[in-house]
């Protein structure tokens, strides 16, 4: 089943390369922007609660994709491009088994406890 949800969020996040291909950035804005989502980790410097909070906000698929639809609805390239980096850092992350945060500490996520 890992397997399974590996493939799954490698399959998103081809999907979210190929949506910011289809906007007017050049590509060198993904690799640049994609690592940007972890600047969400800086709420573990307020305890864990605060971690986990901040964490999850920049981490959440679902605020990725309402940030997406709305930069569609309202014709912003920015706001699609935000969302696009957020889906596909998140996509990136569960690949490598980070997943959503638990307010117990930063290795407790919902994929699992990170190094066991």
């Amino acid at each position: 089943m890992k397997t399974t949800l590996k493939l799954e969020e490698a399959m998103m996040f081809a999907f979210g390369i190929y949506l910011f291909s289809l906007l007017d950035y050049a590509w060198w804005w993904f690799i640049v922007l994609i690592l940007t989502p972890d600047i969400g980790m800086v709420g573990y410097l307020f305890g864990d609660k605060a971690g986990a909070f901040c964490y999850n906000l920049f981490h959440h698929k679902g605020v990725a994709i309402i940030f997406y639809l709305t930069g569609i609805y309202f014709s912003i390239p920015l706001c699609q491009l935000i969302g696009i980096i957020l889906f596909s850092h998140s996509a990136l992350d569960r690949i490598f088994g980070y997943g959503l945060k638990f307010d117990k500490g930063f290795r407790f996520t919902h994929l699992g406890e990170i190094g066991k």
